[in-house]
């Protein structure tokens, strides 16, 4: 077992990590796509990254291959400000890489290379740095983790270590490219909503999650299960949040959408920056919403994630303003929920 001396961080996430690359050329399929970028990848590293825009002490638990595209992810998260110590090596599986295609403004479809296997869904309970996993001021994981072992197993390990200590978020990040079926899933999800304090996810995710779509009804059902704080993504009509005795809907925020892939990741560091700074729940989820909005008019993920200084020069300029611009896509943090 990884114990950590240091300081305790502000944010640790755990799960997907790989290699984003992603077209040049816009309204091109795959296979007539001539050049891409290339940039880190994966939701739990994306929201590591975007924390640490923000300033926050952040660090990934996740695995590579033992491969140049692992030495790129190491490096470049160090180049983000983003601890490695927990990025573990495999030497049976390679890096993962992410294609998507980018046709605005709503339609980005992905193609995941995880096969067989990918590293980051071998993280085992020995490998885990449960000191620094308990005295984390956010601990972010995601419903990927829980789709196989050891993965699986070293979540719950990782929850019982945490034991349940305030700002525990649960991604409900539903890949169904990762799952035999949604009920899968929702058996997952539904065995550890009590391990955790915040969950946060669209209505297609609180679908498998709970069983509701109905922003409210799924937010009451997830604080039934336990959560403390239950977020509902509703894209075009913007965020819903709830906890036992406050309700905050927030609109959305326009922008220009260039590639809602990554939208959800700003959001989500975002949400572990306002958290942690102990904002009411109103700035939190306007903060947030700026924020994945921003990642969304932008090309890639990782590297589209602002600073503080970003999200708040365009919240102080959208004040007052009308919220509707001809020619503009709405989305709210993660209104198309399809980070890599």
């Amino acid at each position: 077992m990884t114990t950590l001396a240091a300081s305790p961080f502000d944010v640790i996430t755990i799960g997907r990590v790989g290699v984003d690359l992603y077209p040049l050329q816009d309204s091109v399929h795959l296979e007539d796509v001539e050049t891409f970028s290339k940039s880190v990848g994966g939701s739990a590293t994306n929201v590591a990254i975007a924390a640490a825009k923000h300033g926050r002490a952040s660090a990934v638990i996740t695995r590579t291959g033992d491969d140049a595209f692992g030495r790129f992810i190491r490096r470049d998260l160090d180049r983000f400000g983003v601890r490695t110590e927990f990025v573990g090596v495999s030497a049976e599986q390679q890096t993962p890489i992410t294609f998507c295609e980018i046709f605005p403004p709503d339609h980005f479809p992905i193609t995941f290379y995880r096969r067989p296997k990918a590293p980051d869904l071998e993280i085992t309970p020995e490998s885990l740095p449960f000191d620094a996993i308990r005295d984390a001021g956010v601990y972010w994981s995601t419903v990927t983790g829980l789709s196989e072992e050891p993965s699986r197993s070293a979540h719950h390990a990782a929850w019982q270590a945490r034991s349940r200590r305030r700002h525990t978020v649960l991604d409900l990040d539903y890949r169904p490219m990762f799952w035999a079926s949604p009920d899968d899933a929702r058996r997952e999800v539904q065995r550890v909503l009590g391990a955790v304090t915040v969950a946060v996810g669209n209505q297609e995710e609180c679908e498998v999650a709970v069983g509701e779509t109905d922003p409210h009804r799924a937010a009451d059902a997830l604080l039934e299960r336990g959560v403390e704080l239950a977020i509902v993504k509703r894209g075009p009509d913007g965020v819903l949040a709830k906890t036992r005795d406050l309700v905050v809907e927030a609109p959305p925020f326009p922008v220009q959408v260039a590639n809602g892939l990554g939208a959800g990741d700003g959001f989500g560091g975002a949400l572990c920056h306002g958290l942690l700074a102990g904002w009411p729940l109103d700035r939190i989820l306007a903060f947030a919403n700026v924020a994945g909005a921003i990642v969304a008019s932008r090309r890639e993920c990782s590297t589209a994630m602002p600073t503080t200084a970003e999200v708040e020069a365009l919240l102080a300029s959208a004040t007052g303003a009308d919220a509707t611009r001809a020619g503009s896509s709405t989305l709210h943090g993660e209104a198309a929920d399809v980070a890599s």
